[in-house]
């Protein structure tokens, strides 16, 4: 029977059970002290937030440092254009506008140069357009009376505003020139209205214009001139990245599917991250887009001249997207319920492997063909290859009929009982020849990424990859015939003594 006792203390009770065991009671504790615990809690819980996002801005700065030089070029452009703001004699030329050109700077300076010229361009441009019609709308509302000068300005205010506006729902005006339009609405809007009570209008927009020169041209100086990021040779980076992912994926799905008895080693197997590369290919459109865009503003950079055709790389783009999206319908083969026969797949494994690696070797010599801006001596050969291997591929395909029963063979039942036995087997042999189909599906897009690759070697001009090895093997022959020249003229000279 459960009783209960008191420390001789005071400052505890105890609980002692049937079986002799006891328990403590701790008194429950005030509000005081239970507000100090939620605090100390809250405290402990937003220290470790702040540090976690700590760790998490260094890693950001360790795995790709040119976002920590981006920063520090912006700061450094906003502390040079801030000069004009605390230098009196370049503060009075531009008329106590030189915000403008401090806020030109925070708003136009991107990561990549091709990035901040279109914004660069956007913005002087918008401005430009927007202040003069502004001027020449203000002069035919300043001739028609004070009476009738506001509702002049505010229908032009409506009518562009709202052109302006629609004008950035056209895709191709949204791709290219969307800031600008952005931009052309506020400075009409600004310039317009203002110009009611303003008397120097011309003199206010010729101020605005030029601390908006002064900051652009700082931003696109600070761009080029120190550690520049040409979006040219990201999107060139990019692509080749996504053609290697997308290899990989191929090669990787295929093995993948032959190894449900898992006799690869753990170490051949290929991470998750490795078979979903193809998804950085599917979702790579719009970053594409933009890069190309802004790379067609840049000028020569590297081993690119002005008019590389980069728009070409679209065209690439598209054809590898629509190779990713076979070889997503590949990866559900791996997780399929229905799966076929053990002994079918190591009778179609080999030429399935085959395929897939013939496949994944074209795409790789494409991305080197890309990443080194030279034509390949060998991939009409690995094409070669892999329509060989298609169609081995797709004579295996026919073989598997030999698989099924065959009528003949059944014993004399009805013609219901045949149908169902032939339909089973066939169901068995149907995963494996899905398979087998996106293969071929896959090994036919790629040739179309081929010919988009060739088109770009032939319009950028690619060098011959032989005639690289022709020169190498002539620079050999130079510094060899030389020496031996030498040898022939100090044996004559010996003959001659002799």
């Amino acid at each position: 029977m459960a009783h209960q006792e008191k420390e001789t203390s005071g400052l505890e009770w105890r609980i002692t059970l049937g079986d002799g065991s006891s328990k403590s009671l701790v008194p429950e504790t005030g509000p005081v002290s239970r507000i100090w615990m939620w605090l100390k809690g809250l405290m402990a819980g937003l220290v470790l937030k702040v540090w976690k996002f700590l760790n998490k801005a260094w890693d950001i700065g360790v795995e790709d440092p040119r976002k920590v030089i981006h920063c520090l070029k912006a700061g450094m452009a906003l502390t040079v254009v801030s000069l004009v703001y605390f230098t009196r004699p370049l503060y009075e030329g531009v008329g106590g506008n030189a915000m403008w050109a401090v806020m030109t700077v925070v708003v136009v300076f991107e990561n990549t140069v091709g990035a901040t010229i279109s914004k660069s361009l956007n913005r002087v441009i918008g401005t430009t357009l927007a202040g003069f019609l502004a001027f020449g709308v203000h002069w035919v509302a300043s001739l028609s009376g004070q009476k009738f000068e506001p509702l002049i300005i505010g229908a032009s205010v409506f009518l562009l505003a709202s052109a302006a506006t629609f004008s950035r729902f056209i895709p191709s005006v949204k791709a290219r020139f969307d800031y600008g339009a952005l931009i052309f609405i506020l400075t009409f809007s600004l310039v317009a209205v203002s110009g009611y009570r303003v008397d120097k209008l011309f003199a206010l927009a010729h101020q605005r214009i030029s601390t908006i020169i002064i900051g652009t041209c700082l931003c696109i100086l600070v761009t080029m001139l120190i550690c520049p990021i040409w979006a040219g040779q990201e999107l060139h980076a990019l692509t080749c990245r996504n053609m290697d992912k997308l290899a990989g994926s191929l090669e990787g799905c295929v093995e993948e599917y032959f190894d449900n008895n898992g006799e690869l080693e753990d170490s051949d197997k290929h991470p998750d991250k490795k078979l979903l590369g193809y998804k950085c290919v599917l979702n790579s459109k719009t970053t594409e887009e933009s890069m190309a865009n802004f790379a067609r503003l840049e000028p020569a950079h590297g081993r690119f001249n002005f008019k590389h055709p980069w728009q070409q790389y679209l065209k690439i783009g598209s054809s590898m997207r629509s190779c990713a999206y076979s070889i997503e319908a590949l990866n559900s083969c791996i997780d399929s319920e229905n799966q076929a026969p053990e002994f079918i797949k190591k009778r179609m494994s080999n030429v399935c492997l085959k395929v897939s690696s013939n496949s994944s070797c074209v795409i790789k010599e494409l991305a080197k063909t890309i990443k080194t801006l030279k034509k390949s001596s060998s991939i009409d050969f690995l094409v070669e290859e892999m329509s060989s291997a298609v169609q081995d591929l797709q004579n295996e395909i026919k073989s598997l009929s030999s698989l099924l029963s065959p009528a003949e063979l059944l014993l004399p039942e009805s013609k219901e009982t045949e149908k169902t036995t032939s339909t089973i087997h066939l169901l068995e042999v149907l995963p494996v020849v899905i398979l087998a189909s996106l293969l071929i599906d896959i090994s036919s897009r790629i040739q179309d990424i081929v010919k988009t690759v060739e088109e770009l070697a032939n319009v950028a001009e690619f060098k011959e990859e032989a005639d690289d090895k022709a020169k190498q093997n002539q620079a050999n022959i130079n510094r060899i015939v030389p020496s031996q020249q030498n040898d022939d003229q100090q044996t004559m000279k010996a003959l001659e003594r002799a």
